[in-house]
């Protein structure tokens, strides 16, 4: 299996603040999007990445997010087995530093 591109926290921040279109993808539970969110990312839990796959776009690269890169990292390896171009950001939730909103 390949390994799965990472993003850290600080490349992501330096990219969003660059004016980069970036299509970011939360993964996290309601109650943890509650509380703080990216505000360009789309808030799509875990367990209904495979109900959601026509959200997708194989042409497009994803940067998925959790609380710390371990579920983001699962579905990362989930979606790149399906043929998506998916990064990992190392550190979650826990490591950013950036701008966040509540949902």
């Amino acid at each position: 299996m390949e390994d799965v591109k990472i993003i850290t926290t600080d490349e992501l921040h330096k990219r969003l603040e660059n004016g980069e279109e970036l299509h970011l993808v939360d993964v996290r539970e309601d109650e943890e999007v509650a509380e703080a969110i990216i505000p360009s990312a789309k808030h799509i839990r875990m367990n209904d990445i495979p109900s959601q796959i026509d959200y997708f776009d194989k042409d497009k690269e994803y940067i998925f997010i959790c609380r710390s890169g371990r579920r983001s990292e699962n579905v990362c390896y989930y979606l790149q087995e399906q043929g998506y171009k998916v990064r990992n950001m190392i550190g979650g939730m826990l490591e950013w530093n950036g701008k966040t909103t509540t949902k």
